[in-house]
């Protein structure tokens, strides 16, 4: 591993974790929603939530997949179910203080990192850094390296959205401008699912449920 590698790594880390994708989108509204305050168990669970998925991606769990393929069109179906699920909560989520929060609540830190695990652009960060980037010779230092630049990037990056989120808030106000936000948050979360539903394939399952 050298300097070059790591700014490799560095790159990619940077560009994936800030681009919009499910948590980022999860991350803005909670912020517009519920502050950075409440919203801090949610962004430390992206955070190490997903660095704990890269190590277990890099260091094999992926294998199973190819195993049994069956159990990734499985994931993808949850994680489509789930996120529309998601984008329900964001656009229907009650915009007006209560006691100087707004209603309802963000996602705790446990259901952050759980998220993870259904979470598309997540598998593909992983994978492709897994595949990308573990240098042969020395496997379990340049997993870790990787692992921790995710983990160091990633809290920035959910900081940031969080932060922008909460910033929306207080520059519009407007309870009625604010679900206006959400409704779009939530739209362009939904947007987001559109690589993952394109490649679903459910002919073969559904013939073997039918046959």
């Amino acid at each position: 591993m050298d300097i070059e590698w790591l700014l490799a790594v560095a790159a990619f880390c940077v560009v994936t974790c800030f681009t919009p994708g499910p948590n980022n989108t999860m991350l803005m509204a909670s912020g517009l929603n519920y502050g950075f305050g409440r919203t801090l168990p949610h962004m430390l669970g992206v955070a190490l939530g997903f660095t704990g998925m890269v190590l277990a991606v890099a260091f094999g769990i992926a294998k199973v997949f190819e195993w049994v393929p069956a159990l990734y069109v499985a994931l993808k179906v949850v994680s489509v179910v789930y996120l529309l699920w998601l984008a329900w909560q964001i656009a229907t989520a009650d915009p007006r203080p209560k006691s100087g929060e707004a209603g309802g609540r963000p996602l705790t830190f446990v259901e952050a990192a759980a998220f993870q695990w259904v979470n598309p652009k997540a598998w593909i960060m992983a994978v492709g850094a897994s595949a990308a980037y573990i240098v042969a010779s020395a496997p379990i230092a340049s997993v870790i390296a990787i692992a921790t630049m995710f983990l160091v990037v990633g809290l920035g990056s959910s900081a940031t959205w969080v932060v922008g989120g909460s910033a929306l808030r207080r520059l519009i106000g407007n309870p009625t401008a604010i679900r206006v936000v959400n409704i779009a948050l939530a739209l362009l979360l939904v947007a987001s699912l559109w690589p993952i539903v394109g490649e679903l394939d459910l002919g073969p399952m559904l013939r073997r449920f039918a046959g």
